[in-house]
């Protein structure tokens, strides 16, 4: 996460890790004002012609495509990003960010929660 006074450079560098493909960023208060991307630094920097020391967050982070509230269940919020197909998306509580949910985490987290199959015939020894 980097905050919304930060220059397009910070960002840069952020995404120097090939690992890390997008960056949240935020207002000092937490806010989420939007994502930065490789993508946005080339269109918006680069392509532009424009100093990176000279160019704030604030104004090149794209607004999240989606976000999902802090008060939604689990389940729920799985359902939501495999009906939506998302991978990664952003939790926010009134606004401000509080965390980043992602598929797989959430998937493996519901399959630990789910009891045991239960033997169709209890009586039978199942080896």
């Amino acid at each position: 996460m980097l905050d919304a006074d930060e220059n397009a450079q910070a960002g840069g560098r952020c995404l120097e890790n090939p690992e890390i493909r997008a960056v949240f960023v935020c207002e000092a208060d937490g806010t989420l004002v939007g994502v930065i991307t490789r993508k946005t630094l080339v269109r918006e920097v680069v392509a532009a012609g424009l100093n990176p020391t000279k160019v704030i967050l604030r104004g090149i982070a794209e607004p999240p495509f989606f976000t999902l509230e802090a008060s939604l269940s689990l389940d729920d919020a799985f359902h939501t990003l495999e009906e939506r197909d998302l991978e990664r998306v952003p939790v926010a509580e009134d606004g401000r960010l509080v965390g980043v949910l992602s598929r797989a985490v959430v998937q493996r987290r519901l399959a630990e929660d789910e009891p045991p199959a239960l033997d169709p015939d209890p009586g039978s020894l199942v080896l």
